[in-house]
């Protein structure tokens, strides 16, 4: 309808087909926004992990204590803190690590498979960074994986340095394992 020759509005055809073409458009982006967000969420807890690795380290000197980094898969999620590697495990659901005999909690870390799509993995359940020169003991390598396949693996040396490689897939970025 016009009045005096301007328009006035949109048809339920014209409508109808801005919305078609905006739910096309959607369709199509909708798997590469997935798969962009599943990418975030991979670099951000690798860059956390590697951040809490890096700060068992400096704890370690700077307490000048032994200070470690223990994971439980079992339960999505990984301690830093000082005293042996039994004395402090994580608790169920988001209460603090309960540690015995004197160690402390420094941080506590977890994760949700289901939200995060994610998982984290290491080739030690436990490692301890030395107070003297920042070592640390065993080395291993600590990865965390997302639901398409794409891994970021950190490893820590012997002088307790943490280096950062694609495992699996491509991660833009970094260079592969």
């Amino acid at each position: 309808m016009t009045h005096l020759g301007i328009p006035r509005g949109l048809t339920l055809v014209e409508c109808a087909a801005a919305l078609a073409v905006i739910a096309v458009g959607a369709a199509a982006a909708a798997p590469s926004l997935q798969r962009l967000l599943d990418q975030r969420r991979l670099d951000g807890v690798a860059a956390t992990l590697a951040a809490d690795l890096q700060l068992a380290r400096n704890e370690a000197i700077a307490r000048n204590e032994p200070v470690r980094v223990t994971l439980d898969a079992a339960r999505r999620c990984y301690v830093v803190h000082t005293g042996g590697a039994a004395q402090c495990s994580c608790a169920a659901d988001d209460a603090p690590a309960a540690c015995t005999g004197g160690a402390r909690q420094i941080r506590t870390a977890r994760w949700d498979p289901a939200a995060d799509h994610l998982a984290i993995a290491a080739n030690t359940a436990s490692m301890l960074f030395d107070p003297l020169h920042g070592t640390a003991s065993p080395t291993g390598t600590w990865r965390v994986t997302s639901i398409d396949g794409r891994a970021i693996h950190h490893v820590v040396n012997v002088m307790g340095r943490v280096r950062s490689c694609a495992g699996a897939g491509s991660v833009p970025g970094l260079r592969p394992c």
